[in-house]
C-alpha cells in the first residue's frame, strides 16, 4: 500500500529502558502502538541494562514489523523515523538507534530524534480532549520529576525538578524496603486502597522555588521501619496496607502542593500529569481535585500512554515534523532537548 502522496506517515521506535515499542502515526492519528514489556527484571529488583539491551535486540524487528502490519502500511510508506533520543539506558537507546539507522539507510527515510521526556507531554495530544495552550504539566516517572510549561508554539520550559531522587524512584525503593515485588510503585498503589493514608505521618521536604526532594522521605520511611521492627519483627506485615497508603499519600500530596504553588503564580488554567507515575490512581484523583481548586481544566493521558510507549514518540515526531532537524540521534543527555530552563 503506497500512501506517501497524500499522507504524512511517522514510524516511531522507543527503547529507552525495558520496553521495546513501535508505533505508526498517520496524519496525526495513532494507527498502532505495539509494546513488548520485558519480564526478566522483576526477580532482580530493577532493570539490568545488559539484560535490557539483549532483550531489545531479540524483539525489535518483530515489534516494528507488527506495528507496520497493524497500521496496514509498509516501510516504503514511511516519511520519517522518530527515534527516542534519551534520556535512558545507553545500551537500550543504541539498539533502537542502530535498528532505525538500518531502516533509514535502506529506504532513504529521514530520522527525527525525539526527546523522551518531551514525548511524555505530547502524549496529551494523542486523543481528545486536547489541552489548550499554555499548558502546565507535572511529569512524574521512575527516573524523573519535573514541572514543565508549554507555550502557544509548543515550546517547553523547565519550571521545577527534583534535586535528588524522583518520585517514582522513592515509591520503588520504599516498596523494596517492604519486600514488595518490582516494580514497586504499582504494588504500593494497589495495596494502599486497603490502608489508612493517615496512619503514619512523614514530613515533606522544603525546597526553594518549584523544586522537589525525595531522598529525605525515603530515609524517614526507612527509619520508621527500622525503629518499629526493633519492637515488633512483624511490623511490616501487620501494617503493610497502612504503610503503603501513608507513603503514597505523602508523595502525592507533596507533588500536588508544589505544582499548585506554581499554578497560583502562573495563572495557567490548563494542567496535566504525564509519565509512568501518572498511572497512579491517587495522583490521577489528586490532579482532578487540583483542577477544581484552581479552576483549571485538567488532562490525564490514557493509561497506555503513561508508561514508556512509542505512540508518544510518534505524536511528538508528527507535531514537530516541520520544525525538527532531521539528523542522526545524539545520546548526550539533554543535548538535543527542545526545552530549556
Amino acid at each position: 500500500m503506497n500512501i506517501k502522496s497524500t499522507n504524512k506517515v511517522i514510524l516511531a521506535i522507543e527503547t529507552s529502558c525495558d520496553e521495546t515499542a513501535a508505533s505508526v502515526c498517520i496524519n496525526g492519528k495513532i494507527y498502532s502502538n505495539v509494546i513488548f514489556q520485558q519480564e526478566d527484571h522483576s526477580n532482580l529488583g530493577g532493570v539490568v541494562p545488559e539484560i535490557a539491551s539483549r532483550a531489545h535486540l531479540k524483539k525489535i524487528n518483530q515489534v516494528v514489523s507488527n506495528s507496520l502490519e497493524q497500521a496496514n502500511i509498509s516501510i516504503t510508506d514511511v516519511d520519517a523515523l522518530a527515534i527516542a533520543n534519551g534520556p535512558g539506558l545507553m545500551g537500550s537507546l543504541l539498539v533502537g538507534s542502530g535498528f532505525a539507522k538500518g531502516l533509514a539507510s535502506a529506504h532513504s527515510i529521514p530520522m527525527l530524534p525525539v526527546d523522551h521526556l518531551s514525548a511524555h507531554i505530547y502524549a496529551h495530544f494523542i486523543d481528545a480532549p486536547i489541552p489548550e495552550l499554555p499548558f502546565a504539566c507535572l511529569l512524574v516517572s521512575g527516573g524523573h520529576t519535573f514541572i514543565f510549561e508549554m507555550n502557544e508554539k509548543y515550546q517547553l520550559s523547565l519550571i521545577g525538578k527534583t534535586i535528588d531522587d524522583a518520585a517514582g524512584e522513592a515509591l520503588d525503593k520504599c516498596a523494596k524496603l517492604m519486600k514488595l515485588p518490582y516494580p514497586g510503585g504499582p504494588e504500593i498503589d494497589r495495596l494502599s486502597k486497603m490502608g489508612n493514608p493517615n496512619a503514619f505521618v512523614f514530613s515533606k521536604p522544603k525546597v526553594a522555588d518549584y523544586n522537589y526532594s525525595f531522598s529525605g522521605l525515603k530515609t524517614a520511611f526507612l527509619n520508621l521501619i527500622r525503629n518499629q521492627e526493633q519492637k515488633n519483627p512483624n511490623f511490616i506485615e501487620e501494617n503493610l496496607f497502612d504503610l503503603c497508603a501513608s507513603i503514597q499519600k505523602t508523595i502525592v500530596d507533596y507533588l500536588i502542593e508544589v505544582f499548585k504553588k506554581y499554578l497560583k503564580y502562573s495563572q495557567i488554567r490548563n494542567i496535566g500529569i504525564s509519565g509512568g507515575v501518572a498511572a497512579n490512581s491517587m495522583l490521577r484523583e489528586a490532579i482532578a481535585n487540583l483542577g477544581e481548586q484552581v479552576d483549571a481544566n485538567f488532562f490525564i493521558p490514557d493509561l497506555s500512554y503513561c508508561t514508556d510507549n512509542a505512540a508518544m514518540i510518534a505524536k511528538a515526531g508528527d507535531m514537530q515534523f516541520d520544525q525538527l532537524k532531521t539528523t542522526e540521534p545524539n545520546f548526550e543527555p539533554y543535548a538535543k532537548s527542545p526545552w530549556k530552563k
